[in-house]
């Protein structure tokens, strides 16, 4: 594997800053060569809002929705989607597969540490993710007249908190998988619970009130509801933007005491 060859090398010892940058340029390499997670983070969110967009009652402004349509509450979504692909469906087997196989712990005998690689793979999915995020607005915007964001301040800070929480999550499901397969299994058990309570099959906003009441403290309703109220004009509640922050700092907290590297 090229991050193995490449910490593991017996060539000159690198300044810790310069073999970092080695480690994110070979896992970047690896990563593109990926075509399996490319689609499902960079293209199936937005071939999923195009499938629905193509809807026609989908495309019919409602009064039930404030004079919105469906797809108008689907692109947040669809947003939300492509960072649960990233941190939940990705990232985890590739770090557990990488300590299980021994890589990291063979990393602390170079100068790089084992936390670059972790390091190098949050930041090439959190990329990923907002990416396809943007990707979504664009085709959103040119297919089916969805409005930009009206308070794009506060839609790049819910994005921002979003992307975090689901590295976080990310993280947390790694950090508590001993192997590939049962990481494989959290992340899928996690993957499909937060994919509801971000409102991939039925949108938050259009949920029985109990259930909405719900949702919405989870982290990606808090979430989905922070991206349609900042995507609608309006800045997105604190309480929203509190429990997805809050969620992030918990995740992360727990991962980083359970985290091994070997």
């Amino acid at each position: 594997m090229a991050t193995a060859n490449t910490v593991t090398g017996h060539g000159p010892r690198t300044a810790p800053a310069g073999a970092s940058l080695a480690v994110l340029r070979s896992e970047t390499r690896l990563f593109l060569r990926e075509p399996g997670s490319l689609f499902w983070i960079l293209v199936f969110p937005t071939v999923l809002m195009t499938i629905l967009g193509l809807i026609p009652s989908f495309r019919e402004h409602d009064d039930a929705l404030g004079g919105r349509r469906v797809i108008d509450l689907y692109v947040p979504v669809a947003v939300l989607l492509a960072m649960i692909m990233a941190g939940l469906q990705a990232m985890p087997p590739v770090l557990t597969g990488y300590r299980e196989r021994g890589i990291l712990r063979r990393m602390s005998t170079t100068p790089v540490r084992p936390a670059a690689l972790l390091g190098a793979q949050i930041v090439l999915h959190g990329a990923a993710a907002l990416g396809s995020a943007l990707l979504v607005m664009a085709v959103g915007r040119i297919a089916f007249q969805v409005r930009l964001p009206g308070q794009p301040f506060g839609y790049l800070l819910a994005l921002l908190l979003a992307v975090a929480c689901v590295l976080a999550l990310g993280a947390l499901v790694c950090a508590i998988s001993r192997t590939i397969k049962i990481s494989a299994a959290i992340g899928s058990v996690v993957f499909f619970v937060t994919m509801f309570t971000a409102g991939v099959w039925v949108p938050v906003q259009t949920m029985p009130d109990t259930l909405r009441r719900i949702v919405q403290v989870t982290p990606f309703g808090a979430a989905s509801q922070a991206l349609d109220r900042a995507a609608s004009g309006g800045w997105p509640s604190w309480a929203y933007l509190g429990a997805v922050a809050l969620w992030t700092v918990l995740a992360a907290g727990v991962a980083i005491r359970r985290f091994r590297w070997e």
